[in-house]
């Protein structure tokens, strides 16, 4: 593919997107170049990858029950800019970095790529657990919306989510042994994700509403007050971490099952 079918391509899914209200602007415009990238640097099998997660993030955040966490303080579903790049970052980046060897770009791309899936599935369908979900690193009970917490359900979506993406890389791109490495990254990377949810990002609450809070600004406009956790690491720099991770796993990984 030509560099400006790439980024067309990149363009049209990305305002197909931002149509179906699955992003914001800013988050059309980073989705713009994040599929650009991946598509540059890991041609069909990248994509696959990228539309793998792409929509089937889409399809099961909707499926997510309404107000699932009613003591917690989320964006919304729709991505910004921000949760992009946290997202897809890492998996263009590290794929640009491999351009020079494609079966390698695809490997650091689909694995960064299904753990971002995972995390998604975990999140959405782990919604629907009737058993509490349990904080990874105390394994004690804790409220649904704990960061940290998991459910079994959560986690069998989050395998689903990840096998999906990276089968998608795997059939593309001809790289079978991607299949199993990818799926255990993405894997991975969730529960990489949760512990760091739980142990280091950034805790708040609101002191008019009383309510937890991850961000700095409660929804109700009022300044949060620390809790523990760095301030300066929220959501989106836990999961940019997250897939950071799988993409320097997939690295690793076709340095030892998929280079000949």
């Amino acid at each position: 593919m030509s560099f400006l079918l790439d980024v067309a391509l990149a363009a049209a899914v990305a305002a197909a997107g931002w149509q179906a209200r699955a992003l914001t602007g800013a988050g059309a415009v980073a989705a713009t170049l994040v599929g650009a990238a991946v598509l540059v640097a890991g041609g069909w099998a990248g994509g696959a990858a990228l539309a793998a997660f792409f929509v089937s993030g889409s399809v099961v955040s909707r499926l997510e029950p309404k107000n699932p966490f009613p003591n917690s303080d989320p964006k919304g579903n729709r991505r910004d800019h921000w949760q992009v790049l946290a997202n897809g970052g890492p998996a263009a980046l590290g794929a640009l970095l491999a351009r020079d060897e494609p079966a390698l770009a695809i490997w650091i791309a689909t694995s960064s790529l299904a753990a971002a899936a995972a995390d998604t599935w975990a999140t959405a369908i782990g919604a629907w657990s009737r058993t509490p979900p349990r904080h990874l690193l105390t394994w004690r009970s804790v409220p649904p919306g704990t960061n940290g917490g998991i459910t079994t359900l959560g986690c069998l979506a989050a395998l689903v989510g990840a096998s999906l993406v990276a089968a998608s890389g795997a059939w593309v791109g001809r790289q079978s042994a991607l299949l199993g490495a990818g799926a255990a990254l993405g894997f991975g990377g969730m529960l990489l994700d949760s512990a760091l949810g739980g142990s280091m990002q950034g805790r708040f609450r609101c002191p008019i509403c009383g309510q937890p809070s991850e961000w700095q600004v409660h929804r109700c406009g009022t300044p949060t007050i620390p809790m523990g956790g760095f301030v300066w690491l929220d959501n989106d720099g836990v999961n940019g971490l997250a897939t950071a991770a799988a993409a320097l796993g997939g690295w690793a990984a076709w340095l030892w099952l998929g280079h000949s």
